[in-house]
């Protein structure tokens, strides 16, 4: 049998390629960005739907799971009421419409590292309510995608909900020897950017992180005075993510939506260069044959704002084990139990 989902906040279709790979059908997409949906019509001979706030939700064709990179809006009443009241406003509530109405077996959300602490943790605690309102059992997680295969530390708020009562176990997916940067490079391009060596400076001995991260050095670009402590008016330089230069031997921090130059510097076979576009699409999981139309500043965007494709395909796998499997669900399915002190205490906060 063949599940079917849809691809909300769809972007390029990251989300959507990891969900393919593991042979879900996509019937349905949207996103509103006119660039990211250009790229979208290019890769999969589809145009997503605009604006989800003017979906028609009955014309959703019939599907069993939601994918959803949904943007964190500010839930300004949140704490004051509970469900639907918490989140109208919001496009969260759209998302929870067309749950309500179509009631999927599966939703799966995605969000920024930090979603989990937005307004004191009010934010995933109301989704989560929400969810668990509308008859699903949540979970939820935060996962590295330097865990599955890519060597860029980028953390993702994860959350999964069934509908009935199945809990999504996070402890099943499996995870992969961390790669090193040098691993996804391409041998030689003509789109190299070299930096002089008067442009900057590297450090001695660079030690690994815990992260996988190794900071080799620095742009020699202009010491930022006002604003600084005395004396450290030279952290000026590495304080600020472009001027930060990383080595190939080890990992990658996290690609930006908002790093339209793609000022990402890499230390290599000596030499420090920028990362050009396709390998930038290399640390999300993209293929070399993924079509990349428009300017580099709206592709650096697109790939900042994207997901990582090999942990998508991860869940997507563990989804299908876990929860379209009826000899997984009669054994782990959750018994009826009491509402915890600490559900109780949720509750009683809001």
């Amino acid at each position: 049998m063949t599940y079917k989902f849809i691809d909300l906040f769809a972007g390029i279709g990251g989300f959507r390629l990891g969900f393919e790979k593991v042979g879900f059908q996509c019937v349905f997409s949207s996103e509103i960005d006119a660039h990211a949906r250009e790229i979208y019509f290019d890769n999969f001979g589809e145009l997503p739907f605009g604006d989800i706030r003017e979906i028609s939700i009955k014309t959703i064709p019939n599907f069993d799971i939601l994918l959803a990179g949904f943007p964190c809006q500010p839930f300004s009443i949140a704490g004051e009421k509970k469900g639907f009241n918490d989140i109208r406003g919001t496009l969260f509530f759209d998302i929870a419409k067309i749950l309500e109405y179509h009631q999927p077996k599966v939703v799966v959300l995605e969000n920024v590292k930090h979603f989990k602490n937005h307004d004191h943790g009010k934010t995933l605690n109301t989704i989560l309510i929400t969810l668990n309102k509308l008859g699903y059992t949540t979970n939820w997680a935060l996962l590295n995608a330097i865990d599955f295969g890519v060597p860029q530390n980028r953390e993702r708020t994860i959350i999964i909900g069934y509908l009935g009562d199945i809990e999504f176990d996070f402890n099943k997916l499996k995870k992969v020897n961390h790669k090193k940067l040098k691993d996804v490079l391409e041998d030689n391009s003509e789109e190299f950017e070299y930096l002089k060596e008067n442009e900057y400076t590297l450090i001695e001995n660079p030690k690994q992180q815990m992260s996988g991260l190794i900071f080799a050095g620095y742009r020699n670009k202009n010491i930022r005075v006002n604003g600084t402590r005395p004396d450290t008016q030279h952290l000026s330089r590495v304080h600020k993510q472009p001027n930060r230069i990383y080595s190939s031997q080890g990992s990658h921090p996290t690609l930006s939506s908002q790093e339209s130059a793609g000022r990402y510097y890499l230390l290599h076979n000596g030499k420090v260069r920028k990362l050009t576009l396709k390998e930038c699409y290399r640390l999300m999981g993209f293929s070399d044959d993924f079509k990349l139309i428009g300017s580099k500043g709206k592709l650096y965007n697109r790939v900042g704002n994207s997901i990582v494709i090999p942990m998508v395909e991860e869940i997507a796998k563990q989804v299908k084990e876990q929860l379209f499997n009826k000899d997984y669900a009669l054994q782990y399915s959750l018994k009826p139990k009491q509402m915890s002190l600490l559900d109780l205490a949720l509750l009683c906060s809001y």
